[in-house]
């Protein structure tokens, strides 16, 4: 597969807004327009859509919320499209789209991560496109942490340039701010010390491959169908394999190596050079860990296993491409993924 990557973001240039999940419910709009000022004053411009309705699980309709997006997607005058957040239920947004229409049409960058990965790895494995798991609107006002990058700047890097992200050291522990009482929030409480864990032995690890992955509990549902055939990226512009990341938002370590075994029975991961795992704060079970959890379902591939990547739903956010070829390096002295946008 060709990659096809949305041109670089201008300033003047404008960005959509839509909720292809979950909407903003009324008492959270505060920090709704904090955000959007945010992207506005990096010098876009915003156009907001209907479908943000959150007052249930859902912005909207499935066929209003397609509708929207599509639009949104193939509107060349949009550049971008992130939605407030994700959500639980997207999956019902996949077999509505016009994917044939979105191979054709010019690439625009969409952006988001948890219920949104639900949409973004068909996009990228079905169409092309590359498109980016960071961090969601709602996210955008938080200064961004030292050495990492936010989804605004990664969408502005230029075509065939590279990047590097190192994790930060740091991460938060507790919680999530309150919107409604403050929202103009704009720093991360990140409480606690830490980078990545190796689960699979010990050693250096050097890893090159195509990008994919997103979060479990979404990507799961969508195992064994052609919205999730990794496979595509593998061909003669991919030599090296994939570099596969993925990241328990809430379940269970019960549940997450269930579904972990699931997607590698589907062949999610039969071209990972290494995964990486994104830091989780969902429960452990009586006898087995998040981190036993992926060792009992991926171990046995055979590659390096690289958990509390800053890829997850734990603060800070570390964007990734999904197609981008990337280089992982990994030692107790040194951790950083460059993503090369070609």
């Amino acid at each position: 597969m060709k990659l096809r990557y949305p041109r670089p973001l201008q300033p003047g240039e404008r960005i959509g807004v839509t909720s292809p999940s979950s909407g903003v419910p009324d008492r959270l709009l505060g920090r709704l327009n904090v955000a959007l000022d945010v992207v506005r004053a990096r010098g876009y411009e915003v156009t907001v859509g209907t479908c943000m309705d959150g007052s249930g699980h859902v912005s909207a309709s499935a066929a209003d919320r397609a509708e929207e997006l599509m639009r949104m997607l193939i509107d060349p005058t949009i550049r971008a499209v992130v939605p407030p957040w994700g959500g639980e239920t997207a999956i019902d947004l996949v077999p509505l789209l016009d994917w044939e229409r979105l191979k054709t049409a010019e690439p625009t960058w969409m952006v988001g991560y948890s219920d949104v990965a639900t949409l973004t790895v068909p996009l990228t494995l079905l169409t092309g496109t590359a498109t980016i798991h960071g961090n969601n609107l709602m996210d955008t006002p938080y200064r961004v942490t030292e050495g990492l990058l936010s989804w605004l700047d990664v969408a502005a890097a230029p075509q065939g340039g590279s990047f590097t992200q190192r994790p930060p050291g740091r991460y938060r522990t507790t919680g999530w701010d309150d919107y409604a009482s403050h929202p103009d929030v704009r720093e991360y409480n990140l409480d606690a010390q830490g980078t990545w864990t190796r689960l699979d032995g010990k050693g250096e690890v050097r890893a090159t491959g195509r990008l994919i992955g997103g979060c479990i509990e979404s990507l799961c549902n969508l195992a064994g169908t052609a919205f999730l055939d990794t496979s595509v990226l593998t061909g003669e512009d991919a030599a090296d394999g994939l570099i596969v990341y993925v990241e328990a938002a809430r379940a269970d370590a019960f549940t997450i190596c269930r579904h972990l075994h699931g997607m590698r029975l589907a062949g999610f991961f039969d071209h990972a050079r290494a995964v990486l795992i994104g830091r989780t704060r969902a429960p452990d079970s009586v006898s087995l860990s998040q981190h036993e959890a992926v060792l009992d379902a991926l171990g046995s591939l055979g590659v390096p296993l690289l958990a509390d990547v800053e890829c997850g739903h734990v603060p800070p956010h570390l964007s990734l491409v999904n197609g981008a070829l990337a280089e992982v390096v990994y030692s107790p002295m040194r951790q950083e993924v460059t993503q090369i946008l070609r």
